[in-house]
């Protein structure tokens, strides 16, 4: 008995058109890429130019700028150095000048109390000077009132070996009685001598 032949297998017809259409895709991707690589090159080609024109322009912007007087980067530096060198001078100039007006008021404060100091020494000085005048005042009263009531001849006694200055300013002092007893128990010479300094201390007198 003969074997049957096999019925052959049909094709789907949609396995076909996903074929078809999955081959589409890739000549379209394939494509694309293509475009893209020839478009992208002359791109990439025309920055890689413009960088380096820039580049260029800015290296020749440099020199323009450095031709007309911009200052370089050391110098920068040398100017900045100075700078700091001249605040730190003026900050010590300052400081100096605060010392030294700190040293002018501590010498102005002892001034000023030595100047205190000597003015109330002199205000004792003065005080002291004022008692031991009215003291000698006092002293010479005393003594010119006992010279008036010793006897003529004892007082003239003493009056003869007195300095004539000393004699003559007793005399002035006393009673005009109590001198002329005295005066009349000294000696010519003694007598003539006091006289003259008597008269001598009165010439200096207004006569108006």
């Amino acid at each position: 008995m003969a074997k049957q032949a096999k019925p052959k297998k049909e094709k789907k017809p949609g396995r076909s058109r996903s074929n078809a259409l999955m081959m589409l895709a890739l000549l379209l991707i394939g494509s694309g890429l293509v475009r893209l690589g020839m478009e992208a090159g002359p791109a990439i080609a025309r920055e890689v130019s413009s960088l380096e024109n820039n580049a260029g322009e800015s290296q020749g912007n440099g020199g323009t700028l450095q031709a007309a007087g911009m200052p370089t980067s050391a110098e920068l530096q040398a100017m900045l150095a100075a700078f700091k060198e001249r605040e730190a001078a003026l900050a010590a100039r300052e400081a100096e000048i605060e010392d030294r007006m700190k040293a002018l008021g501590i010498a102005d404060e002892a001034i000023d109390r030595k100047l205190a100091a000597l003015e109330m020494a002199e205000e004792e000085l003065r005080t002291t000077l004022a008692l031991a005048d009215g003291a000698t005042e006092a002293d010479v009263g005393r003594l010119t009132t006992v010279y008036e009531q010793m006897k003529p001849k004892e007082s003239a006694a003493l009056f003869e070996e007195m300095d004539p200055n000393f004699a003559a300013g007793f005399l002035a002092r006393m009673r005009p009685e109590a001198a002329a007893g005295i005066m009349a128990g000294l000696s010519p010479e003694a007598a003539y001598t006091i006289s003259v300094v008597m008269a001598g201390r009165n010439s200096g007198v207004p006569k108006e």
